[in-house]
C-alpha cells in the first residue's frame, strides 16, 4: 500500500480552507493549534479571527491584559491553554525578539506546546519531520493497521509517534500532518465513518475484521467527580453585585464568579452557618431576602468533573460596598456556565 501517495492525494481534493493555511506564519499557526486542542475547528475558528484581530502580531498578545485575553477565551474552556498562551507570547518577545524559535526542541520547551504542536509547528512552518500525534492520528493509524496497543497506556505516544514518522518519510511534512488529521477530521471520524467511501477500505485492518468501532483501543475509565455548587448573587439597591477572582490552581483559575459556597449534595435550603461566613468574608452587614433563581440543579459537565450548580439570589435591603453595575459585568471573564446565567439575568 502505498499510504502516503493515497493520503496527500485524497488532501488535495478535501483539503479544508482556514486562514491558518493560508497564512502560514508560525504566530497563526501556534494560535490556531492552541485554540484547536478540546475544540472543533468550525468552533474555534471565531476564537481564531477574533485573537488574530485583537492581536495581529505576538508581541501585541505579549503585552495584552490577561482579563482580555481570558475575556476573549470564553466558552472554549480548558483556560489553562489560554494562560499558556500569554506566558509564550511574552517569552517569544522578550527572549527570542518576537521571532518564534525554528528548532524542534526549542519550540516543544515553550510553555503550553508539548510535542504534538511543536510537531505541528516545526513540520508546517519550517519543514521538519516530525510526525504529530493526536486523537485523529491514533484513530486513523489504529484502524488501518490494526494497531491495539491502548492509546491511554504510558507508552503509546511513542508507538503511534514511531508510525507516523516512519510513514512520513520522504513526504512534505507539513502538508502529511494536515492530511492526516484532516482525514480523521473529515473521513475516518470516531463514530460511523462512511468505510465504503474510504480510500484505505482495501487495507483498513479494522474494517476487514468488523471492529472499526473497537478502534482506538482505551482500557482506563476515566474518574469523575460530582461536585456541588452553590453561588450567592448579591444586589443592592443600586443594582449593584459582587464578584470575586478564582485563585489557586483548580478550574476556572483567574476568571470570575459570584461568591461561591461548595456543599457535599445538592442544597434546597442555604446553610445559614456558611452563608454567614460568606458575607462577613465580603464585609456585608445588610438585611436580605434570599430565593433560589433556578428551580432545578444546573448541570455542567467538565472532562473529570460534573458540576450541579445553584444560584441564590440575595437582595440587600440597604446600601452596601457593591462596586460592580450591571453594565460592568460583561467585562469580566467568566466560565460558560456563569455567562449563561448573567446574560439571562442581568441582560434579558
Amino acid at each position: 500500500m502505498n499510504f502516503q501517495k493515497k493520503l496527500l492525494g485524497w488532501f488535495k481534493e478535501n483539503r479544508r480552507s482556514f486562514p491558518w493555511r493560508e497564512n502560514a506564519e508560525p504566530y497563526n499557526v501556534w494560535l490556531s493549534e492552541i485554540i484547536l486542542q478540546q475544540t472543533r475547528a468550525a468552533q474555534g475558528l471565531p476564537y481564531y479571527e477574533s485573537f488574530i484581530s485583537n492581536f495581529p502580531k505576538v508581541e501585541q498578545l505579549a503585552a495584552a491584559k490577561e482579563n482580555h485575553i481570558l475575556k476573549l477565551w470564553q466558552g472554549l474552556g480548558y483556560y489553562s491553554r489560554a494562560r499558556n498562551l500569554h506566558a509564550t507570547a511574552k517569552i517569544i518577545k522578550n527572549q527570542y525578539k518576537g521571532r518564534f524559535p525554528t528548532d524542534f526542541q526549542e519550540i516543544k520547551a515553550l510553555k503550553g506546546v508539548g510535542d504534538y504542536t511543536a510537531s505541528a509547528i516545526a513540520s508546517i512552518c519550517f519543514n521538519k519531520e516530525q510526525a504529530v500525534v493526536d486523537g485523529n492520528v491514533y484513530r486513523v493509524l489504529s484502524r488501518i493497521f490494526g494497531i491495539d496497543q491502548p492509546i491511554d497506556a504510558s507508552i503509546a505516544y511513542k508507538v503511534f509517534k514511531k508510525k507516523a514518522q516512519n510513514l512520513m518519510k520522504g513526504a512534505p511534512p507539513g502538508d502529511f500532518n494536515q492530511a492526516m488529521m484532516e482525514f480523521g477530521a473529515l473521513q475516518c471520524i470516531p463514530k460511523n465513518p462512511n468505510c465504503q467511501d474510504c480510500i484505505f477500505k482495501k487495507e483498513c485492518v479494522a474494517l476487514r475484521e468488523e471492529k472499526v468501532n473497537l478502534f482506538p483501543i482505551k482500557v482506563k475509565r476515566v474518574k469523575v467527580k460530582n461536585r456541588y455548587l452553590q453561588y450567592f448573587v448579591l444586589i443592592d439597591e443600586s443594582k449593584n453585585t459582587l464578584l470575586e477572582k478564582r485563585v489557586g490552581k483548580g478550574i476556572w483559575q483567574n476568571l470570575y464568579q459570584f461568591p461561591l459556597i461548595e456543599t457535599f449534595a445538592n442544597q434546597k435550603h442555604y446553610q445559614d452557618d456558611r452563608l454567614e461566613s460568606l458575607l462577613v468574608k465580603h464585609q456585608i452587614t445588610s438585611d436580605f431576602e434570599i430565593y433560589k433563581w433556578n428551580d432545578q440543579p444546573i448541570f455542567h459537565k467538565l472532562t473529570h468533573q460534573h458540576l450541579e450548580i445553584n444560584f441564590w439570589i440575595l437582595n440587600l435591603r440597604v446600601g452596601t460596598n457593591l462596586d460592580i453595575s450591571m453594565s460592568q459585568i460583561q467585562d469580566y471573564p467568566m466560565p460558560k456556565v456563569l455567562q449563561n446565567f448573567r446574560d439571562k439575568f442581568f441582560i434579558n
